[in-house]
Protein backbone atom coordinates (compact mmCIF):
# COMPACT_ATOMS: atom_id res chain seq x y z
CA UNK A 1 0.00 0.00 0.00
CA UNK A 2 2.97 2.13 0.90
CA UNK A 3 4.10 1.95 -3.33
CA UNK A 4 0.74 2.59 -4.08
CA UNK A 5 0.24 5.47 -2.39
CA UNK A 6 3.37 7.26 -3.31
CA UNK A 7 2.56 6.32 -7.16
CA UNK A 8 -0.36 8.26 -6.63
CA UNK A 9 1.38 11.50 -4.52
CA UNK A 10 3.83 11.37 -7.93
CA UNK A 11 1.22 10.99 -10.19
CA UNK A 12 -1.35 13.89 -8.55
CA UNK A 13 2.08 16.09 -8.31
CA UNK A 14 2.54 15.41 -12.10
CA UNK A 15 -0.71 15.85 -13.21
CA UNK A 16 -1.02 19.01 -10.92
CA UNK A 17 2.29 20.57 -13.24
CA UNK A 18 0.24 19.79 -16.28
CA UNK A 19 -3.16 21.61 -15.26
CA UNK A 20 -1.34 24.80 -13.79
CA UNK A 21 1.12 25.06 -16.96
CA UNK A 22 -2.34 24.43 -18.99
CA UNK A 23 -3.96 27.24 -17.12
CA UNK A 24 -0.83 29.95 -17.82
CA UNK A 25 -0.37 29.20 -21.06
CA UNK A 26 -4.53 30.10 -21.17
CA UNK A 27 -4.55 32.96 -19.58
CA UNK A 28 -1.89 34.19 -21.59
CA UNK A 29 -2.94 33.93 -24.99
CA UNK A 30 -6.90 35.46 -23.52
CA UNK A 31 -4.73 38.29 -22.09
CA UNK A 32 -2.60 38.57 -25.53
CA UNK A 33 -5.69 38.21 -28.21
CA UNK A 34 -7.47 40.87 -25.88
CA UNK A 35 -4.29 43.13 -26.39
CA UNK A 36 -4.24 42.31 -29.79
CA UNK A 37 -8.04 43.45 -30.08
CA UNK A 38 -7.67 46.22 -28.56
CA UNK A 39 -4.80 47.42 -30.70
CA UNK A 40 -6.91 46.30 -34.03
CA UNK A 41 -9.34 48.42 -33.09
CA UNK A 42 -7.42 51.39 -32.32
CA UNK A 43 -6.00 50.88 -35.71
CA UNK A 44 -9.38 50.52 -37.80
CA UNK A 45 -10.49 54.00 -36.09
CA UNK A 46 -7.32 55.65 -36.49
CA UNK A 47 -6.89 54.71 -40.10
CA UNK A 48 -10.33 54.80 -41.13
CA UNK A 49 -11.98 57.84 -39.05
CA UNK A 50 -9.32 59.99 -37.79
CA UNK A 51 -7.05 60.32 -40.43
CA UNK A 52 -8.25 62.97 -43.24
CA UNK A 53 -11.10 63.61 -41.43
CA UNK A 54 -12.22 66.67 -39.49
CA UNK A 55 -11.52 66.70 -35.71
CA UNK A 56 -15.45 67.42 -34.88
CA UNK A 57 -16.28 64.39 -37.07
CA UNK A 58 -13.67 61.89 -35.35
CA UNK A 59 -15.04 62.87 -32.49
CA UNK A 60 -18.79 62.26 -33.15
CA UNK A 61 -17.73 59.26 -34.07
CA UNK A 62 -16.04 58.16 -31.34
CA UNK A 63 -18.70 59.11 -29.15
CA UNK A 64 -21.37 57.03 -31.05
CA UNK A 65 -19.24 54.21 -31.39
CA UNK A 66 -18.30 53.66 -27.54
CA UNK A 67 -22.16 54.24 -26.68
CA UNK A 68 -22.64 51.03 -29.30
CA UNK A 69 -19.92 48.97 -27.99
CA UNK A 70 -20.85 49.83 -24.05
CA UNK A 71 -24.14 48.98 -24.79
CA UNK A 72 -23.50 45.85 -26.18
CA UNK A 73 -20.11 44.46 -24.41
CA UNK A 74 -20.04 46.54 -20.95
CA UNK A 75 -17.86 49.50 -19.23
CA UNK A 76 -14.64 48.43 -21.45
CA UNK A 77 -15.71 50.17 -24.52
CA UNK A 78 -16.40 53.03 -22.68
CA UNK A 79 -15.32 56.73 -24.65
CA UNK A 80 -12.19 57.00 -22.22
CA UNK A 81 -11.50 53.42 -23.18
CA UNK A 82 -11.65 53.34 -26.87
CA UNK A 83 -9.83 56.48 -26.66
CA UNK A 84 -6.53 54.33 -24.99
CA UNK A 85 -7.42 52.25 -27.65
CA UNK A 86 -6.38 54.50 -30.00
CA UNK A 87 -3.47 55.95 -28.11
CA UNK A 88 -2.07 52.41 -27.67
CA UNK A 89 -2.23 52.20 -31.62
CA UNK A 90 -0.72 55.31 -32.08
CA UNK A 91 2.30 54.92 -30.11
CA UNK A 92 3.11 50.68 -30.52
CA UNK A 93 2.22 51.12 -34.43
CA UNK A 94 4.25 47.65 -35.03
CA UNK A 95 1.92 44.81 -34.69
CA UNK A 96 5.42 42.29 -34.11
CA UNK A 97 6.29 44.43 -30.93
CA UNK A 98 2.92 43.67 -29.79
CA UNK A 99 2.45 40.07 -30.16
CA UNK A 100 6.07 40.38 -28.10
CA UNK A 101 5.13 42.36 -25.68
CA UNK A 102 1.86 40.68 -24.61
CA UNK A 103 3.17 37.80 -23.75
CA UNK A 104 4.52 39.42 -20.68
CA UNK A 105 2.43 42.53 -20.18
CA UNK A 106 -1.20 43.05 -19.51
CA UNK A 107 -3.22 45.53 -20.53
CA UNK A 108 -2.90 47.39 -17.24
CA UNK A 109 0.70 47.44 -18.04
CA UNK A 110 0.20 49.34 -21.31
CA UNK A 111 -2.27 51.75 -19.70
CA UNK A 112 0.35 53.02 -17.31
CA UNK A 113 2.94 53.02 -20.45
CA UNK A 114 0.41 54.98 -22.63
CA UNK A 115 1.37 58.73 -21.23
CA UNK A 116 4.95 58.60 -21.82
CA UNK A 117 5.74 60.81 -24.67
CA UNK A 118 8.86 60.25 -25.37
CA UNK A 119 8.95 56.97 -27.47
CA UNK A 120 12.69 55.98 -26.25
CA UNK A 121 11.34 56.09 -22.50
CA UNK A 122 8.43 54.44 -23.36
CA UNK A 123 10.50 51.77 -24.48
CA UNK A 124 12.80 51.11 -21.69
CA UNK A 125 9.89 50.82 -19.14
CA UNK A 126 8.11 48.07 -21.19
CA UNK A 127 11.56 46.28 -22.03
CA UNK A 128 12.48 46.52 -18.19
CA UNK A 129 8.80 45.35 -16.89
CA UNK A 130 9.47 42.30 -19.63
CA UNK A 131 12.91 41.56 -18.19
CA UNK A 132 12.59 42.17 -14.84
CA UNK A 133 8.86 40.71 -13.93
CA UNK A 134 7.36 44.45 -12.88
CA UNK A 135 4.05 44.15 -12.08
CA UNK A 136 1.43 47.49 -12.57
CA UNK A 137 2.52 48.85 -8.76
CA UNK A 138 6.12 48.76 -9.49
CA UNK A 139 5.88 49.91 -12.83
CA UNK A 140 4.31 53.01 -11.73
CA UNK A 141 6.34 53.27 -8.56
CA UNK A 142 9.66 53.18 -11.00
CA UNK A 143 7.84 55.70 -13.21
CA UNK A 144 7.42 57.98 -9.87
CA UNK A 145 11.32 57.65 -8.71
CA UNK A 146 12.31 58.21 -12.82
CA UNK A 147 14.22 55.19 -12.91
CA UNK A 148 14.75 56.08 -16.38
CA UNK A 149 16.45 59.39 -15.75
CA UNK A 150 18.45 57.75 -12.91
CA UNK A 151 19.47 55.18 -15.19
CA UNK A 152 23.17 55.94 -16.89
CA UNK A 153 22.29 54.71 -19.76
CA UNK A 154 19.44 58.04 -20.08
CA UNK A 155 22.64 60.39 -20.98
CA UNK A 156 23.22 58.77 -24.12
CA UNK A 157 22.43 59.62 -27.91
CA UNK A 158 18.49 58.04 -28.22
CA UNK A 159 20.27 55.82 -31.21
CA UNK A 160 22.91 54.03 -28.67
CA UNK A 161 20.22 53.64 -26.03
CA UNK A 162 17.46 52.09 -28.55
CA UNK A 163 20.62 49.67 -29.55
CA UNK A 164 20.73 49.04 -26.28
CA UNK A 165 17.57 48.32 -25.16
CA UNK A 166 17.05 46.09 -28.52
CA UNK A 167 19.84 43.85 -26.80
CA UNK A 168 18.55 43.86 -23.92
CA UNK A 169 15.26 42.46 -25.01
CA UNK A 170 16.40 40.42 -28.19
CA UNK A 171 19.59 38.99 -26.54
CA UNK A 172 19.28 39.02 -23.08
CA UNK A 173 22.29 41.29 -22.95
CA UNK A 174 22.76 43.42 -20.52
CA UNK A 175 24.98 46.95 -21.02
CA UNK A 176 26.36 48.33 -17.71
CA UNK A 177 25.12 51.44 -18.27
CA UNK A 178 21.11 50.18 -17.91
CA UNK A 179 22.06 48.78 -13.99
CA UNK A 180 23.67 51.79 -12.59
CA UNK A 181 21.55 54.37 -11.37
CA UNK A 182 22.39 58.21 -10.38
CA UNK A 183 21.15 58.86 -7.68
CA UNK A 184 19.82 55.34 -5.79
CA UNK A 185 16.80 56.08 -4.22
CA UNK A 186 16.78 54.86 -0.74
CA UNK A 187 13.46 56.22 1.18
CA UNK A 188 12.49 52.79 2.20
CA UNK A 189 15.07 52.50 4.56
CA UNK A 190 13.84 55.19 7.11
CA UNK A 191 16.77 56.06 8.40
CA UNK A 192 16.74 58.56 11.20
CA UNK A 193 18.72 62.17 10.23
CA UNK A 194 21.60 60.94 12.58
CA UNK A 195 22.90 57.76 11.18
CA UNK A 196 26.36 56.14 10.56
CA UNK A 197 27.67 54.17 8.06
CA UNK A 198 26.50 50.38 9.98
CA UNK A 199 22.90 51.91 10.68
CA UNK A 200 23.17 52.45 6.70
CA UNK A 201 24.61 48.82 6.47
CA UNK A 202 22.01 47.58 8.15
CA UNK A 203 18.87 49.24 7.34
CA UNK A 204 19.78 48.02 3.63
CA UNK A 205 20.67 44.54 4.78
CA UNK A 206 17.19 44.92 6.50
CA UNK A 207 15.40 45.56 3.40
CA UNK A 208 17.68 43.58 1.01
CA UNK A 209 14.58 43.06 -0.96
CA UNK A 210 13.18 46.82 -1.47
CA UNK A 211 17.35 47.57 -2.17
CA UNK A 212 17.14 44.60 -5.03
CA UNK A 213 14.05 46.15 -6.61
CA UNK A 214 15.72 49.29 -6.92
CA UNK A 215 18.83 47.62 -8.21
CA UNK A 216 17.11 45.75 -10.41
CA UNK A 217 16.24 41.60 -10.00
CA UNK A 218 19.42 40.37 -11.61
CA UNK A 219 21.15 41.56 -8.25
CA UNK A 220 21.50 38.75 -6.11
CA UNK A 221 23.66 39.42 -2.71
CA UNK A 222 26.47 37.61 -1.65
CA UNK A 223 27.91 38.52 1.64
CA UNK A 224 28.31 41.59 3.88
CA UNK A 225 31.67 42.67 5.70
CA UNK A 226 33.58 40.60 3.06
CA UNK A 227 37.03 39.99 5.30
CA UNK A 228 39.97 39.45 2.69
CA UNK A 229 43.95 39.45 3.99
CA UNK A 230 46.53 41.14 2.17
CA UNK A 231 50.12 41.80 3.89
CA UNK A 232 48.88 40.96 6.96
CA UNK A 233 46.70 43.66 7.07
CA UNK A 234 42.78 43.32 6.87
CA UNK A 235 40.53 44.36 4.64
CA UNK A 236 36.11 44.48 4.84
CA UNK A 237 34.08 45.29 1.65
CA UNK A 238 31.00 46.20 2.99
CA UNK A 239 28.20 44.28 0.41
CA UNK A 240 29.29 41.90 -2.36
CA UNK A 241 26.36 41.58 -4.71
CA UNK A 242 26.55 39.50 -8.05
CA UNK A 243 24.58 40.37 -11.27
CA UNK A 244 23.20 37.45 -13.10
CA UNK A 245 22.86 39.11 -16.41
CA UNK A 246 26.44 41.38 -16.74
CA UNK A 247 28.14 37.99 -15.26
CA UNK A 248 30.16 39.93 -12.65
CA UNK A 249 30.40 40.34 -9.09
CA UNK A 250 29.68 44.30 -7.63
CA UNK A 251 31.37 45.44 -4.29
CA UNK A 252 29.41 48.45 -3.06
CA UNK A 253 30.70 50.70 -0.85
CA UNK A 254 28.88 53.04 1.51
CA UNK A 255 30.19 56.36 2.79
CA UNK A 256 28.67 59.10 4.70
CA UNK A 257 29.65 62.21 3.32
CA UNK A 258 30.94 63.56 0.52
CA UNK A 259 33.10 61.61 -2.23
CA UNK A 260 36.61 61.68 -1.01
CA UNK A 261 39.17 60.81 -3.60
CA UNK A 262 41.12 58.51 -2.39
CA UNK A 263 38.41 56.13 -1.86
CA UNK A 264 39.26 55.22 -5.69
CA UNK A 265 42.05 54.03 -4.21
CA UNK A 266 40.31 51.86 -1.88
CA UNK A 267 37.50 50.57 -3.92
CA UNK A 268 40.57 49.63 -7.16
CA UNK A 269 42.33 47.67 -4.54
CA UNK A 270 38.97 45.81 -3.44
CA UNK A 271 38.35 44.94 -7.08
CA UNK A 272 42.06 43.98 -8.20
CA UNK A 273 41.26 41.34 -4.65
CA UNK A 274 38.01 39.91 -6.14
CA UNK A 275 39.58 39.40 -9.72
CA UNK A 276 42.44 37.30 -8.48
CA UNK A 277 40.79 35.73 -5.72
CA UNK A 278 37.00 35.45 -6.38
CA UNK A 279 36.45 35.77 -10.12
CA UNK A 280 35.60 32.51 -11.63
CA UNK A 281 35.68 31.05 -15.17
CA UNK A 282 32.91 33.04 -17.59
CA UNK A 283 32.63 36.46 -15.13
CA UNK A 284 33.61 39.61 -16.31
CA UNK A 285 35.71 41.69 -14.19
CA UNK A 286 34.08 42.94 -10.73
CA UNK A 287 33.01 46.38 -10.79
CA UNK A 288 32.64 48.42 -7.84
CA UNK A 289 29.12 50.97 -6.51
CA UNK A 290 30.55 53.90 -4.42
CA UNK A 291 27.67 54.87 -2.34
CA UNK A 292 27.73 58.73 -0.92
CA UNK A 293 26.01 61.16 0.64
CA UNK A 294 27.14 63.65 -1.42
CA UNK A 295 29.45 63.98 -4.62
CA UNK A 296 31.81 67.06 -6.59
CA UNK A 297 30.98 65.97 -10.42
CA UNK A 298 34.27 67.57 -11.38
CA UNK A 299 36.04 65.52 -8.91
CA UNK A 300 34.63 62.35 -10.71
CA UNK A 301 35.38 63.31 -13.60
CA UNK A 302 39.23 64.61 -13.41
CA UNK A 303 39.58 61.19 -11.40
CA UNK A 304 38.01 59.19 -14.36
CA UNK A 305 35.45 57.25 -12.72
CA UNK A 306 32.41 56.49 -13.92
CA UNK A 307 34.15 55.11 -17.45
CA UNK A 308 36.15 51.95 -15.63
CA UNK A 309 35.14 49.44 -13.51
CA UNK A 310 33.98 52.40 -10.56
CA UNK A 311 30.82 54.37 -10.44
CA UNK A 312 30.18 57.24 -7.55
CA UNK A 313 26.29 57.07 -7.04
CA UNK A 314 24.96 59.65 -4.69
CA UNK A 315 22.07 58.02 -2.36
CA UNK A 316 18.67 59.91 -1.13
CA UNK A 317 17.49 58.80 2.41
CA UNK A 318 14.35 60.49 1.22
CA UNK A 319 12.27 61.51 -1.98
CA UNK A 320 13.09 65.35 -2.83
CA UNK A 321 10.05 67.32 -4.31
CA UNK A 322 9.15 65.20 -8.02
CA UNK A 323 10.06 69.30 -9.74
CA UNK A 324 13.48 69.64 -8.04
CA UNK A 325 14.52 66.10 -8.98
CA UNK A 326 13.03 66.01 -12.35
CA UNK A 327 15.25 69.34 -12.67
CA UNK A 328 18.50 68.41 -11.24
CA UNK A 329 18.50 65.23 -13.64
CA UNK A 330 16.87 67.08 -16.66
CA UNK A 331 19.76 68.83 -16.14
CA UNK A 332 22.91 66.10 -15.56
CA UNK A 333 21.53 64.12 -18.90
CA UNK A 334 21.50 67.71 -20.62
CA UNK A 335 25.03 68.87 -19.62
CA UNK A 336 26.47 64.62 -19.94
CA UNK A 337 24.88 64.76 -23.56
CA UNK A 338 26.92 68.16 -24.68
CA UNK A 339 29.75 66.84 -23.52
CA UNK A 340 29.27 64.13 -26.00
CA UNK A 341 28.59 65.91 -28.80
CA UNK A 342 31.82 67.99 -27.64
CA UNK A 343 33.69 64.74 -27.77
Amino acid sequence: MKIMSTTIDILYKDISLLIEDSKEKASIAVNSNMIFLYWQIGQRITTEILKNEKAEYGKYVIDEISKKLTQKYGRGYMRSSVFRMIQFYQKFTDINIIHALSLKLTWSHFVELLPIENDVKRDFYAIMCCKEGWNVRVLRERKKSMLFERTAISKKPEITIKNELKELYENNKMNVDLFFRDPVVLDFLELQDTFNEKDLENAILAELEKFILEMGTDFAFMAKQKHFILDGKDYYIDLLFYHRNLRRLVLVELKLGEFEPEYKGQVELYLRWLNKYERIEGEESPIALILCAEKSQETIELLELNQDSIHVVQYLTKMPPKELLEAKLAEAISNAKLKLEQG
